[in-house]
C-alpha cells in the first residue's frame, strides 16, 4: 500500500500533467493542511482582517494550475511552496493596508465577526518582511528555516527533510535566525 506522502506526490505529478481529476483530489487532500497553516499565520497576528478561508483560497489560486504544479517535486516542497505563498499574500495585504492608511485605495469594508482589525498586522508583517529580506542577504538557509517554521508551520523534522540537513542544524539555524530577526525588528 502506498504511503500517504507517496500518494500525494503521485496526485501532484498527475495534476501537473493536466489531469483535472487528480487536480481536484490534490486540492481536497491538501485543503485541511492549508487551513491549518493559514490559521496559524492569522492566529500569530490576531489583528488582521483576513480570515483563514480567504488566506487558503488566495494560496490555492497561487498553487494550482498545471504550469505551477509542474515545478513542485513532492509533498514537503508543496507545503514549503504554500508557506511561501501565504507569506507573500500576507506581505501584499499588509502593504495594501499601509497604503490605505496614507489615503490610497480607500474602500468601505463590511465588518464580519470572523475578521479582525488590520492595524497591527500591517506593521508586524512589514517589519518582519524587511527583517527577513536582510536575513536572506546574510543567511539564505536561516531565511528558509524561518519561512518554513514560521509561515509554513513545519516541524524541525520536516524542515530538516526538506532542506536535506540535520535536526540539530535546523535548531541552530532557527535560534540564530530568531535572534537576528528580533534584533532587526527592535532596531527599527
Amino acid at each position: 500500500m502506498d504511503k500517504p506522502a507517496d500518494n500525494l506526490t503521485g496526485l501532484l505529478h498527475r495534476a501537473a500533467d493536466g489531469d483535472a481529476e487528480a487536480n481536484e483530489h490534490l486540492f481536497e487532500r491538501i485543503y485541511p493542511t492549508l487551513r491549518k497553516l493559514a490559521h496559524r499565520q492569522l492566529a500569530a497576528h490576531r489583528k488582521g482582517t483576513l480570515c483563514t478561508t480567504d488566506l487558503v483560497n488566495e494560496t490555492s489560486l497561487k498553487l494550482f494550475g498545471a504550469d505551477r504544479l509542474a515545478r513542485i517535486d513532492g509533498r514537503s516542497h508543496l507545503y514549503a511552496t504554500a508557506a511561501k505563498a501565504m507569506r507573500n499574500i500576507l506581505v501584499d495585504y499588509a502593504r495594501q493596508k499601509a497604503s490605505q492608511k496614507r489615503g490610497g485605495d480607500w474602500q468601505r469594508l463590511s465588518l464580519d465577526e470572523n475578521q479582525l482589525s488590520a492595524a497591527g498586522l500591517s506593521h508586524q508583517i512589514l517589519a518582519l518582511e524587511e527583517a527577513l529580506t536582510r536575513l536572506r542577504e546574510t543567511d539564505e538557509r536561516g531565511h528558509q528555516v524561518v519561512e518554513l517554521k514560521f509561515f509554513g508551520g513545519c516541524t524541525i523534522d520536516e524542515i530538516a527533510e526538506h532542506l536535506g540537513i540535520s535536526d540539530m542544524t535546523v535548531k541552530r539555524d532557527w535560534r540564530r535566525s530568531r535572534a537576528f530577526l528580533y534584533a532587526e525588528m527592535n532596531a527599527s
